[in-house]
């Protein structure tokens, strides 16, 4: 029998760590390959992590709610193969040597861990319902005994309570003893451990909330990227008419036809990658002193959870797509994005971000950029405004539709020269859009 350690993949980019959901498995429970052991969560993506051997899970490394390095053992399973660890002909001698005093040690040793093992079963057996450690330390905190906790109704898989359950026990709680007294001095009112959280009221004017747990990963990437890149923001405006005008009309066609909508984003991942094959070392990394050109253009779509938080799936080889790939990776990659239903594999490898501003009827914005990137380019809503038009016969003002893009790039290896040129030539592919394309 060998006995395997269990390693947390990387579940993405600039994703360190990984907190651990649920368990899938108990010890003891046969494994298949590729079968769920773990789900775990990042700031990324909620994800199931499968075995990489088949065996007997025998040791949980970590409860739930752990936070789990990427790199780092999280499970022990057994197999059945042979172990692979054979023992020396030294280490063999040595064991045929051993004394009798050796021995009794290690049979005093044995039946001391046998008896560990004995009143730990018996701890178990007297608990009536299994606690988390965080739960247990809210618990200890606001001093709740044993009997309290376990009267408190479980959300959670089999009854087990949760942070969530734990914190609105001890709300109603405060609210309880506040309105039994009456004195006009409120009682204190609980600490917020966990997200998405209830508000703790600190005066009539202000509420304080924790930030959940995707919200402070994605609050340390944001401070890291501003940190490691100096960034610099252009901005072009686009003539986007033709574009505007060609989506009107084949809009309604297409969706009876496809049995979805076509936006227009799949355009902009279309130009951001023609563009960037026009000027290639927009699309590179950075590590330490050596720049990395990527040959593939993988362009990631930043997509707003019903959340509020932020999640970039991404499309891979945009470069080798046509306008109705594109479409569906993008609608397919947009729906499980807000259904949480991506894989790591789809927020791996981005190379470019893409961000619509627009979306929220913004004209502007000045995007972070999603490291190991150098550049992230945002588009914002499009306007109509009076415009000049240059005619054979002169100008002439129109109505046109209008948008501005704006591009943030790392200025440790993208000049303004090269930056303003990319925006430059993303605007001019848009405005050249033909309006008989046909998808």
């Amino acid at each position: 029998m060998t006995k395997i350690e269990l390693i947390m993949p990387k579940m993405g980019e600039s994703v360190a760590e990984a907190t651990i959901i649920s368990w899938h498995k108990e010890v003891g429970d046969p494994i298949e390959i590729d079968e769920t052991i773990v789900e775990i969560a990042t700031d990324k993506v909620d994800s199931e992590v499968p075995s990489s051997q088949e065996g007997v899970l025998v040791e949980k490394l970590f409860d739930v709610d752990a936070v789990v390095k990427v790199g780092e053992a999280f499970a022990i399973i057994e197999t059945s193969a042979e172990d692979t660890q054979l023992t020396s002909p030294q280490t063999q001698n040595e064991e045929k040597v051993a004394t009798p005093q050796n021995q009794v040690v290690a049979e005093k040793i044995e039946d001391e861990i046998a008896e560990i093992k004995e009143s730990i079963q018996k701890i178990e057996d007297n608990d009536k319902r299994f606690y988390s450690p965080l739960v247990r330390s809210i618990a200890s905190e606001e001093g709740l005994s044993i009997e309290e906790l376990d009267s408190i109704k479980g959300s959670g898989k089999d009854g087990r309570v949760t942070k969530t359950d734990l914190l609105n026990h001890l709300k109603n709680k405060t609210q309880d003893t506040t309105n039994s007294k009456s004195s006009a001095s409120p009682s204190p009112a609980p600490k917020i451990f966990c997200g998405p959280p209830p508000t703790l009221s600190i005066s009539g004017d202000k509420e304080i909330i924790e930030m959940d747990r995707m919200r402070k990963l994605i609050a340390d990437h944001m401070v890291m990227s501003k940190q490691t890149s100096p960034h610099v923001t252009s901005f072009v405006e686009a003539d986007v008419t033709t574009l505007v005008n060609w989506r009107n009309r084949i809009k309604d066609e297409f969706k009876k036809r496809e049995g979805q909508n076509i936006t227009f984003t799949p355009i902009f991942i279309e130009v951001v990658a023609k563009a960037i094959k026009d000027f290639p070392m927009i699309n590179v990394s950075v590590d330490g002193t050596n720049i990395i050109i990527h040959k593939d253009i993988n362009i990631g779509m930043a997509t707003a959870l019903p959340s509020g938080n932020l999640i970039v799936p991404v499309v891979k080889g945009a470069n080798q797509m046509n306008l109705m790939g594109i479409t569906k990776t993008v609608n397919d990659l947009a729906i499980r994005a807000r259904n949480n239903q991506l894989k790591p594999d789809e927020i791996q490898g981005g190379t470019f971000t893409l961000t619509n501003v627009g979306s929220f009827g913004n004209v502007m914005g000045t995007p972070i950029i999603n490291q190991p990137q150098v550049a992230i380019m945002a588009v914002g809503a499009i306007k109509k405004k009076p415009a000049v038009i240059e005619t054979l016969h002169g100008d002439l003002i129109g109505i046109r539709h209008m948008m501005f893009l704006s591009l943030s790039y790392d200025h440790r290896v993208v000049d303004g020269a090269l930056g303003g040129s990319f925006l430059r030539k993303v605007a001019d592919y848009l405005e050249q859009f033909d309006g008989n394309t046909s998808i």
